[in-house]
């Protein structure tokens, strides 16, 4: 039998050739049982296989419709087992194989819906013989290296490819094993390369803050504490995840209210405030030269407050009474690069 070397991404071989009814799609979409291997002999037990696999493979678009990328080691290995499993079945293998392949996509993707952490095991399935180590030690010294971001795909398909062609092996020997060694040794070296070659492409991010300021005041000292939370999660999310600082972008604001004569008090006082955090940000890691700072005085109200007077009017506005705090940040897979910022 002549092999054609899978791509790996979502789209299974199936895709196109099933024309299936209905009610067999339903039948079965919240299962990852297949039919027995003895009953397999009507078009309705094979339907109803087919929407299994059908179902499956929704379930890997529907992870990677919510943001899980197609090179992510754990979704490229649900779909390489859920490849193999159909290339199986419709190769008419009547032993334990494809459920035990369909079995090991279904865990991972079941993990990965629950927000778990799938475990990173290949297992033998179905007692594969385990064939060439010397693969198996190449594509497990890249796990844990910074190329990994960029061979995930290639190695979680290496890996299932390997178990494959054990399976073949122990079913009818080395002619059978060795189209799918070959896969394993093209996926191998592929990841290889792909790991030497890799530079972790940057996951940009914005933290958000809004810190509030007591009625003409501008110092720290006088920030509403609640207000101070939301800037105490993005420092601790920053030192957590290892994020990298690229700027911070700070916008003084103040209130409609203006406390002393002067048209441009406003003005002056949103600029102190936004300078007071800029400050206060550098004393907690923050280089100088990755802060912007401006000031809008009282031209961008966020809150009205029509109708209200004295300390009522002041605490409602509140809110305009501001300076947004927004980080710009990234994250690498890879060992990150920039200031490491202290916990809070």
């Amino acid at each position: 039998m002549t092999m054609t070397p899978l791509r790996r991404m979502i789209a299974l071989p199936l895709a196109g050739l099933l024309a299936l009814p209905s009610a067999a799609q339903e039948a079965t979409s919240s299962s990852s049982q297949l039919t027995a291997p003895d009953r397999r002999i009507t078009d309705e037990a094979i339907y109803g296989d087919h929407s299994v696999y059908q179902a499956t493979q929704d379930r890997i678009q529907a992870l990677n419709d919510g943001g899980r990328p197609v090179r992510d080691y754990h979704l490229s290995k649900a779909q390489c087992w859920l490849d193999v499993s159909f290339h199986e079945y419709s190769r008419n293998d009547r032993s334990d194989f494809p459920q035990a392949a369909l079995d090991q996509s279904a865990q991972l993707i079941g993990a990965m819906e629950q927000g778990a952490a799938p475990s990173d095991d290949t297992p033998l399935v179905n007692g594969a013989r385990r064939l060439r180590e010397d693969l198996w030690k190449r594509l497990g010294a890249i796990h844990g290296t910074p190329g990994f971001e960029c061979a995930q795909q290639a190695v979680a398909c290496g890996e299932v490819e390997l178990v494959h062609a054990g399976n073949e092996f122990n079913q009818q020997q080395w002619r059978h094993a060795k189209p799918y060694i070959q896969m394993a040794e093209d996926l191998t070296n592929e990841a290889e390369a792909l790991a030497r070659n890799c530079t972790p492409v940057p996951q940009n991010l914005t933290l958000t803050a809004n810190l509030l300021f007591d009625f003409d005041q501008d110092t720290m000292g006088r920030v509403r504490i609640e207000s101070r939370t939301a800037l105490d999660d993005a420092f601790r999310r920053v030192a957590e995840e290892k994020l990298t600082v690229v700027r911070v972008r700070l916008v003084g604001h103040a209130d409609r209210l203006t406390a002393r004569p002067g048209g441009d008090y406003n003005q002056r006082l949103s600029e102190r405030r936004a300078m007071a955090v800029r400050q206060y940000l550098i004393g907690r890691g923050i280089p100088a030269d990755v802060i912007d700072y401006q000031w809008r005085g009282d031209t961008e109200q966020v809150q009205a407050c029509d109708g209200m007077s004295g300390a009522k009017l002041k605490e409602c506005l509140l809110p305009n009474r501001r300076v947004e705090v927004k980080f710009e940040v990234q994250r690498l897979d890879a060992p990150a690069r920039g200031p490491a910022l202290p916990a809070p």
